[in-house]
């Protein structure tokens, strides 16, 4: 498979997604646990049917020292007993705001005070720029049919 456009070639794309990661890294550096902001990425890869992030995640997630149980978990996350309320709360948020066309109302009241309840206000507006960038990324690499698998961790960062 190859990809429709090459948004590394493309002088245009190149500087938009440099600007897009850069702001990307402010919420990398944020307190939100690194063990909750992967597996909100990879949810909402998932659901997406984003090959390159779930790729992406799942190996940057391993190299970071996460569990390939919790990783192979996270498609069930409501019946898998690996996760903490917290990140229960979190995967929660990121399904409810990557189906927003799917839900009536978007993010529900509930899903959002849940997450209130275990994020400072600093780690719900990290929690909330990472679903909203992995949604963008996922959409990004849909649309250009980017191939999946080839990924290596680190590679862009």
């Amino acid at each position: 498979m190859e990809a429709r456009l090459n948004l590394f070639a493309n002088p245009l794309a190149a500087k938009s997604l440099k600007h897009l990661v850069a702001a990307g890294r402010a919420f990398a550096d944020s307190t939100l646990p690194a063990a909750t902001a992967e597996p909100v990425k990879l949810r909402a890869s998932q659901i997406n049917g984003c090959g390159v992030c779930t790729d992406m995640h799942t190996k940057d997630a391993t190299a970071a020292g996460e569990t390939a149980t919790r990783l192979h978990l996270v498609a069930a996350w409501r019946e898998a007993t690996v996760f903490t309320e917290a990140e229960r709360a979190a995967l929660e948020l990121a399904e409810q705001g990557t189906r927003i066309a799917d839900a009536a109302g978007g993010v529900t009241d509930e899903a959002w005070a849940n997450a209130a309840k275990h994020f400072d206000e600093d780690q719900l507006v990290a929690l909330v720029a990472t679903i909203a960038f992995i949604n963008t990324f996922n959409r990004l690499n849909l649309i250009v049919r980017q191939p999946a698998g080839d990924y290596q961790p680190g590679q862009f960062g």
